[in-house]
């Protein structure tokens, strides 16, 4: 399948992918995107645009992603089943394969109660697992879900989510295994912290012969310190944080726990390279993107191809 995305001729042609993420303002701040890009532009091979994340409100993820692509870099339309019914999301997503995005993520979306407006109305009229089975429909058949012809079918690379740590934790990969039946090309992994389930979960996704059909990019957080790391072991869903990260950060200097940070981030890339069935990472430099030359500096990702 060929869509025009960089993401896609990078892990076609073999190099390792690095993908970033940018969130969009919480307001109609263009300045504010133009100032987290800078830092991305040339670091990495894509940039995740997010869609309302924590249920928070921000600018459209479309809008930014249009945005960041007139800024010479390459976004993911993030797209989540929360905030729109069927006849919604088919619209945009062929007004953003009309603007030129060419990556697309299909998320379910973090519930509404996490938010700042509690009391809106989930719509879930999908779920992520359909939302990508609909863009492949749509892509692949040139048919709208409800059976109609398209014109001028969006032929977008298709991007999905998986949380290897959620319990329990056997079934995650037979998830992973109904994304790869319902279409998705590429798959970004919840931030990886506890590598030894990590492992696993590649073993048995490489075992079922699913890494030969789908590209997994894990997802690599550098915690910036400690109060951030226990923040997510206990109050982020889904989120896995040995004990050992921690008290590997409350063992250096106070002004150090940053850079220990990213040096556990650039150990897991250098772990991820070597591993089968793993070509390319996706790094969420949480509000902290100015770090990522950096970081992709000391991963020994850079130069990035070009294609």
């Amino acid at each position: 399948m060929k869509s025009g995305s960089n993401l896609e001729k990078v892990l076609t042609n073999g190099h390792f992918a690095f993908t970033g993420e940018l969130g969009p303002p919480r307001g109609a701040n263009i300045e504010a995107i133009k100032e987290k890009a800078k830092f991305l532009k040339g670091n990495v091979d894509m940039v995740n645009i997010t869609d309302n994340q924590t249920a928070m409100v921000r600018m459209s993820s479309w809008a930014a992603a249009m945005i960041v692509q007139e800024l010479g870099i390459e976004p993911n339309y993030q797209m989540v089943c929360r905030d729109r019914n069927r006849l919604a999301m088919q619209a945009d997503i062929l007004g953003a394969y009309a603007h030129g995005l060419r990556n697309i993520l299909c998320l379910s979306g973090d519930h509404q109660q996490f938010g700042d407006h509690p009391q809106a109305k989930g719509v879930y009229d999908i779920d992520s697992m359909q939302l990508i089975g609909m863009v492949k429909k749509m892509r692949d058949e040139g048919k709208f879900l409800g059976g109609a012809e398209i014109d001028t079918p969006p032929k977008f690379f298709i991007g999905g989510a998986a949380n290897p740590f959620a319990e329990p934790i056997e079934w995650r990969v037979h998830r992973l295994a109904k994304k790869v039946a319902a279409g998705v090309d590429f798959i970004q992994t919840q931030c990886v912290f506890n590598m030894d389930t990590m492992r696993k979960w590649v073993h048995m996704a490489n075992d079922m012969g699913l890494t030969d059909k789908v590209y997994i990019l894990p997802g690599v957080t550098p915690m910036k310190s400690v109060g951030m790391a226990k923040y997510m072991k206990s109050k982020v869903p889904g989120m896995d944080v040995p004990d050992e990260i921690i008290k590997r950060l409350q063992g250096v200097d106070k002004k150090k726990v940053a850079d220990e940070g990213i040096k556990i981030a650039c150990e897991q890339i250098e772990e991820f390279k070597e591993m089968k069935g793993i070509p390319g990472v996706h790094l969420m430099a949480i509000e902290w993107e100015h770090m990522v030359p950096e970081i992709a500096e000391r991963a020994g990702v850079l130069p990035r191809p070009v294609l």
